[in-house]
């Protein structure tokens, strides 16, 4: 098994290994998104790129707190790993199991439910309306299969496996960039042939997922059965201010996504382009949030806290190189990138200066997943809650808009770059001088 004790041995040679699979990872769920994009933008136009652009951003808001919860199976099963108990990790991971199901069918149903209502409280423009609920709707039919294989992931990058989650993000990659024209155009299905891919091809990578992990033994799966009160007390006291963290910042893009309504269908085109670009900068630094969160949790679990100091200086060395390297290249090549997505002029030109202006900024915003990940590892969730309240309430939204407001849809990304620096002075003064280090998240069993 490619599973790893990250307690001994070379914490920078094991980061960047670590952390390379997951980058991979990461780059094909962007280009699942990328593929997604073009051939929407380019079979069906600009505004149902902009349809799908507002529906996943809703899906995503709305499914944060599940996908919250999964990100603290990363604390608890890697301090687990950690900590050599092996009992304790089995039985946590079928308590997530019975938790994460549970909650993926109500968040589906609400979803499906109410999915007009949030549109047109986002002020989604009419013109886009039919088509983004038409999308969405779709998309929370398949919940299940997007959680699913995304926590078969998650739990194998807790006890150390970054490698097999790639296999199944590349099956979905693969069968959403064959069917997505099949089900667009050959179909004749329109946008929700687009959404019919998406669903199809996750629920194929979840049931791969799910077999490969199985038959070969990667984790400790049993017949689920319920979970005792102190296993689902710990789940839900780490999970739910770390959903809660996830549904700010989600929330928050919802905000800054109302303010780019406002400047009409060229900018959300052009937003919706930039946000498929954008998100390639992202790539690393969220890898390395994902990697140093694994990392930390074992060497906590340990108490091997010399490697911590390890982990955050090497992780931010990694970031500064990494993010300045894909900031020049996507500056250089905005114009080419967007015009991928929308040839049309005021979209076009829109898009492109948003990542030109944001491109050097995401240096900070790396150092944010990376001091975040880490005090997330110790089970420091409220503290990481706080610290995203302040970055995406106190300062990105409010800058957002008052930049926007002062200077025209160029602002958007300026505020946001602004804030990215402020929340990262944030994350570091808390990582240095807080109080994390002393949880203690098992107290009873040792």
């Amino acid at each position: 098994m490619a599973q790893h004790d990250f307690t001994t041995g070379s914490t920078v040679k094991q980061l960047f290994l670590f952390l390379t699979p997951i980058m991979l990872t990461n780059l094909l769920q962007v280009s699942y998104q990328f593929i997604d994009s073009l051939w929407v933008g380019n079979l069906l136009g600009a505004n149902a790129l902009g349809a799908i652009t507002i529906a996943s951003t809703v899906v995503v808001t709305i499914l944060s707190f599940i996908i919250g919860i999964n990100h603290a199976t990363l604390t608890i099963l890697s301090q687990q790993r950690g900590k050599g108990n092996n009992n304790g990790l089995k039985s946590y991971l079928n308590a997530f199991v019975i938790v994460l199901s549970g909650l993926a069918l109500i968040a589906g149903t609400f979803g499906f439910i109410f999915s007009e209502s949030i549109l047109l409280l986002l002020d989604t423009p009419r013109e886009l309306l039919a088509d983004a609920n038409a999308y969405l709707r779709i998309n929370f039919i398949g919940i299940l299969f997007l959680l699913g294989y995304n926590f078969i992931s998650s739990v194998l990058r807790s006890l150390g496996d970054s490698k097999t989650p790639l296999t199944f993000v590349f099956v979905a990659v693969l069968l959403n960039t064959v069917l997505d024209p099949i089900f667009i155009a050959v179909f004749n299905w329109g946008i929700e042939g687009a959404a019919y891919a998406t669903v199809f091809s996750q629920g194929i990578s979840f049931l791969y997922g799910l077999i490969y992990t199985l038959k070969r033994k990667l984790a400790p799966f049993s017949i689920p059965s319920l979970p005792s009160k102190e296993e689902v007390k710990l789940i839900l006291k780490l999970g739910i201010p770390s959903g809660l963290q996830m549904m700010v910042i989600h929330a928050g893009v919802l905000a800054i996504m109302s303010v780019v309504n406002t400047y009409g269908e060229s900018v959300v085109a052009g937003f919706g382009a930039s946000q498929r670009i954008d998100s390639l900068i992202t790539l690393p630094a969220m890898a390395l949030g994902t990697a140093v969160n694994s990392m930390a949790g074992q060497n906590i679990g340990a108490h091997r806290w010399d490697r911590i100091r390890q982990l955050a200086i090497y992780g931010a060395i990694y970031n500064l190189i990494i993010m300045l390297m894909m900031a020049i290249i996507i500056f250089i090549s905005a114009d080419f990138l967007i015009r991928l997505f929308i040839p049309q002029g005021e979209a076009t030109q829109f898009g492109a200066n948003y990542i030109k202006i944001i491109a050097f900024f995401y240096p900070f915003i790396g150092l944010n997943f990376i001091l975040n990940g880490i005090v997330r590892g110790a089970g420091a969730m409220y503290q990481v809650l706080i610290l995203n309240i302040l970055s995406f309430w106190v300062l990105r939204y409010p800058l957002t808009y008052i930049c926007s407001s002062m200077i025209g849809p160029n602002g958007i990304a300026l505020g946001m770059g602004i804030s990215f620096i402020l929340s990262s002075l944030f994350s570091f003064s808390y990582f240095t001088f807080g109080n994390w280090r002393k949880r203690e998240l098992f107290m009873k069993s040792g």
